[in-house]
């Protein structure tokens, strides 16, 4: 007879993760502005409680964690970066979503984070947030324009990076 299972030992959960990128502004398949009262704007003056809300805004339904142990001055390390440079997607003067676009690796910028607010998702504004990231990123002429996502993130994340134009380049099973 086979030995049957420990029911008591914990199910490990495991993680996708998948790697994105584009290699020319030329691969960026752009979504229009679905809305005239949208409007994305550059933090200009950096605060690091300001990211940290978004982060919290955004990632809170995602499970974004990973920085909800930081204190107070690794996330004004990280937010108030020279490297690092946050955008705002509005709607009426309310805050909808956002990307923050790395460049602390030479030739290349990341997209850091990425998403909409929950009141803000399923209204066609994700692809035209996403093109706005792409095109901005762009703008400083990198090699390379990359991200990440999992398989925690919201459905339709992956399939609006590829619909954008980004290449999957890895994936990873995390376990957690």
């Amino acid at each position: 007879m086979a030995p049957q299972p420990n029911m008591t030992e914990p199910t490990m959960a495991i993680v996708t993760v998948t790697y994105l990128q584009m290699l020319s502004r030329d691969a960026i398949r752009s979504r229009p502005c679905p809305d005239p009262h949208l409007e994305i704007r550059e933090t200009t003056v950096k605060q690091w409680q300001f990211n940290r809300f978004l982060y919290m805004l955004v990632g809170g339904d995602w499970g974004w964690v990973d920085k909800l142990v930081w204190d107070d001055a690794e996330w004004k390390a990280y937010a108030e970066a020279d490297t690092m440079r946050t955008f705002v997607l509005y709607y009426d003067g309310s805050p909808a979503g956002y990307f923050e676009l790395n460049s602390q690796i030479e030739r290349q910028v990341e997209i850091s984070y990425f998403g909409l607010a929950p009141k803000f998702i399923g209204k066609g504004m994700g692809g035209y947030l996403l093109s706005c990231a792409l095109l901005t990123a762009w703008e400083t002429n990198p090699d390379r324009v990359w991200v990440h996502t999992c398989s925690k993130d919201h459905p339709a994340a992956l399939v609006n990076y590829q619909a954008r134009g980004l290449q999957i380049y890895k994936v990873e099973h995390i376990p957690l």
